[in-house]
């Protein structure tokens, strides 16, 4: 690393668990490191690239129950959707997707990258009623065999089918608040919120353990970040 390591580590740290680039900048420069809030987020691209190929090489150890849903968000201004899919048991955010439409988007490259990563596919997919989900199942999930079913479902007020994903959702959405919106939709912050939700964070539901703690991917030290950046750096 150019720069001061700890400096790095923390700036990241600061940014996914909710300040903006100018804060983390501010931040930093109480901690004797004078940067940009475009140097922030060249670290924040650089180093999210750089770790993310590395837990790529790893497979998380999920459960057969999976959920997924959209959360909207605005790219350059434009409403766009955020699918995300996440494992039930351990709530590791197994793969997510940007897309322009709700209900007809195709979703199935979502599907493989989910089966990629866990190199398994869902006994029960639980969705709400939007119906490509229900079609990009039957192409990428479902079997002859019919040990893979999928629980479509239609929302009711004060229904909690999928609080779950919807808690999950609720975390996205205060971060992009912060961000005032998506510049792009192949940003490195999507994936670098995912690598802090699953790696960094960790949540009440699951005992003070991380996702990736969950299921079976310990990251070891105080600093899980110079963690995952020094054992990227030499895989």
């Amino acid at each position: 690393m150019k720069h001061n390591s700890k400096a790095i580590t923390t700036a990241m740290q600061l940014y996914f668990s909710g300040e903006s680039l100018r804060n983390t900048k501010r931040a930093l420069e109480l901690l004797g490191t004078k940067v940009s809030h475009q140097t922030v987020y060249n670290w924040i691209s650089k180093y999210t690239e750089l770790m993310q190929t590395y837990l790529d090489k790893l497979t998380p150890q999920v459960s057969n129950v999976w959920r997924t849903d959209e959360l909207f968000i605005k790219v350059r201004g434009n409403l766009t959707y955020l699918f995300s899919m996440m494992d039930d048991e351990t709530r590791f955010w197994i793969s997510s997707m940007v897309a322009d439409h709700k209900g007809v988007s195709d979703v199935r490259q979502m599907y493989q990258d989910a089966k990629e990563v866990t190199g398994k596919r869902p006994s029960v997919l639980i969705s709400d009623g939007a119906p490509n989900f229900h079609t990009e199942f039957n192409k990428e999930f479902y079997s002859n065999k019919k040990d893979s079913r999928h629980i479509s479902h239609i929302l009711f007020k004060g229904d909690k089918n999928n609080n779950k994903m919807e808690r999950m959702n609720g975390e996205t959405r205060d971060r992009e608040k912060v961000m005032r919106g998506i510049k792009n939709k192949d940003t490195p912050i999507l994936k670098g919120y995912q690598l802090y939700h699953n790696y960094i964070r960790p949540h009440e539901a699951l005992k003070g353990k991380t996702p990736s703690e969950a299921a079976g991917i310990i990251v070891e030290g105080n600093d899980k970040w110079m963690t995952l950046i020094q054992n990227a750096s030499v895989n």
